[in-house]
């Protein structure tokens, strides 16, 4: 295995998980300090599936569960309060199942890390939705109503690279099922549905996005990545995700 190429190792893990969808995974490796064997990689989503409810596998479901769950942890899948809320009870449903006075006292969300920081009004208020709301949920239909409700939401599926827009300000760009979308802030300021976007094209550091919203209406959208090979990488995942999806 120590010369073994990526392709071979994501087939045997697949193999290994008996992951038969497996077109919506891929190997990550992130390597920020030039490390040296051996290797960290980890086995993640890289196609968000548009419809979590029309996967075929259940073992599919759940590691795409998973892998969204990490996503609001890390904050990469943004919401209002209430949506937060309601999803954080689904994963204790899908975690703990049905409260239960016996087992689970005052404030016992307490103990689970939902997000990278929240309030105790809103322990409370998923506390409150696990009770009342979600009796009865099996995990895995808990972990479907997940899936549903994220995939609701904007940035479902957002992997954010950094960059720059023209006037130097900082942004992140991400590919989603659904197509292109750039971040500043905690707002989404520009999405291209994929059968919009005609060409993603990257030169040096500058990446350009051409798209046809309408018959008459023609766009450019121009930003700049950290450094060439970040650029060629920002493209290499758009061309890859509009591939996939479009």
């Amino acid at each position: 295995m120590r010369d073994a190429k990526g392709q071979y190792l994501f087939d045997v893990l697949c193999h290994h998980l008996n992951l038969l969808e497996k077109d919506y995974f891929g190997i990550r490796y992130v390597d920020p300090d030039k490390q040296r064997p051996p290797f960290t990689m980890c086995l993640r989503v890289k196609f968000y599936p548009p419809d979590p409810a029309a996967l075929k596998e259940e073992i599919t479901r759940y590691l795409v569960f998973l892998q969204v769950k990490r996503d609001l942890y890390h904050g990469r899948l943004l919401c209002k309060t209430s949506d937060a809320a309601l999803l954080a009870a689904h994963i204790l449903q899908a975690e703990i199942g049905d409260h239960d006075p016996g087992k689970h006292p005052e404030g016992y969300s307490s103990k689970f890390q939902f997000f990278p920081k929240h309030s105790e009004k809103l322990e409370r208020r998923i506390a409150d939705i696990h009770k009342a709301e979600l009796i009865g949920q099996s995990p895995e239909t808990s972990e479907l109503n997940f899936l549903q409700k994220a995939q609701s939401l904007e940035t479902y599926g957002v992997d954010p690279h950094p960059c720059k827009d023209v006037s130097g300000n900082p942004a992140f760009l991400a590919f989603t099922p659904f197509g292109f979308t750039v971040l500043q802030g905690n707002r989404r300021v520009h999405f291209l549905k994929w059968e919009e976007v005609t060409k993603l094209k990257f030169e040096a550091k500058t990446f350009h996005v051409y798209a046809n919203q309408t018959e008459d209406k023609k766009i450019i959208l121009t930003y700049f990545a950290p450094t060439p090979d970040a650029c060629k990488h920002l493209w290499k995942c758009g061309v890859e995700n509009q591939s996939f999806f479009k």
